[in-house]
């Protein structure tokens, strides 16, 4: 029997790699929220109780009519917003504009999203995003989404889950071609040792990332898997 050595170099540097920037995004995520100014992140009116978004403005969002999504395999799926100015264009400006800002105060709405998840809930995850594409963003939009979701529930953050594969953008494919764009991009290194993750995401589309996520993270040992995004988008 001829022996078979795997190379898990690549692997390894790409889990230092993400800690090392994880690390350095958090650092610089912070001193840029210490120096702004606690007001309504989407119309600038002073918060005097520090909510990241005033009544008006929460009162005003884009709120989806049904706010519970079916994407197989996962348990439960809740997205409270509709794709939909001002969220897509704050979504946008976290991504391409380093416009930090905005995402303690989606974590602070999806906080209040966690009576309508399953209460057996032990564990997280941010979608992961491959080494290459964190070096050159500089942060993980979902990661920094998920800091207020962490500090406010405890919860543990499950961190042996990769994004290996680079794919291209999701945004602009079709279903199918979303579907082809993710198969085998995650990979988790040992076992899950939690029995419901929840997935935290930006926006759900075709359901495809949290899909592939999902599997991934049930055959690493995870019983149920769940995801809370901000918004969903149309589907095409």
């Amino acid at each position: 029997m001829v022996p078979v050595f795997v190379d898990n170099r690549p692997m390894r540097w790409a889990s230092f790699a993400s800690r090392f920037l994880a690390a350095v995004s958090h650092c610089a995520t912070r001193l840029e929220q210490a120096l702004w100014p606690v007001s309504c992140v989407f119309c600038g009116c002073r918060q005097p109780c520090g909510s990241p978004v005033c009544r008006g403005c929460f009162a005003d969002l884009p709120w989806a009519s049904a706010r519970n999504l079916v994407i197989a395999p996962l348990t439960s799926v809740i997205a409270p917003l509709e794709y939909a100015f001002p969220i897509d264009a704050a979504i946008k400006a976290i991504k391409f504009k380093r416009r930090l800002f905005y995402a303690p105060a989606f974590g602070h709405l999806l906080v209040q999203c966690f009576a309508a998840l399953p209460d057996n809930v032990d564990a997280f995850v941010p979608v992961p995003l491959h080494w290459r594409r964190h070096a050159m963003r500089g942060f993980n939009q979902a990661a920094e989404i998920a800091r207020p979701i962490r500090a406010a529930t405890g919860l543990p953050l499950v961190t042996n889950v990769t994004r290996f594969r680079r794919t291209p953008y999701q945004s602009g494919l079709t279903a199918a071609q979303r579907k082809r764009n993710l198969q085998s991009a995650f990979v988790v290194r040992g076992t899950v040792d939690y029995r419901h993750v929840l997935i935290i995401d930006d926006v759900i589309t075709t359901g495809e990332t949290c899909r592939q996520l999902a599997r991934a993270l049930l055959d690493a040992g995870a019983k149920e898997v769940s995801a809370l995004a901000i918004a969903q988008a149309t589907r095409d």
